[in-house]
């Protein structure tokens, strides 16, 4: 699983990356400000969430049984769907009910790290 989460964590920093370039050079004539702002939002969040990933995968390394961890990693995924995609989607489309997805989005976030941070308290065996 560790490899799993790091693979998953490296592929959304690239398309974080990816993302953030078509934001700047693609859209820039297309959108708004305001939406140029929400994609960029999403960038933001798929980068600094595929970083977590990749935290939780290295933590995995010395806990490769740490259920904490794995709902961490699973979470942390589902929020970047859900987050960055509403508002990628949101951006691209205009469709103000994708707001409705980000918070879900957000929550997952959420529970990721309060997990990380459930992790980090308890006793584990290196």
């Amino acid at each position: 699983m560790p490899k799993r989460f790091l693979s998953f964590g490296a592929a959304n920093a690239g398309l974080a990356v990816g993302c953030g370039a078509f934001g700047a050079h693609g859209l820039k004539a297309v959108l708004s400000a305001d939406m140029l702002a929400v994609w960029q939002t999403g960038v933001t969040y798929q980068m600094w969430h595929a970083l977590g990933l990749i935290l939780v995968s290295l933590l995995l390394q010395s806990a490769p049984n740490a259920k904490l961890l794995h709902w961490a990693g699973w979470l942390m995924l589902a929020g970047m769907v859900l987050f960055s995609g509403s508002l990628y989607g949101l951006a691209l489309t205009q469709l103000k009910a994708l707001g409705i997805i980000t918070p879900l989005g957000g929550i997952c976030f959420l529970a990721a790290w309060s997990l990380v941070t459930l992790f980090s308290l308890t006793k584990h065996q290196p």
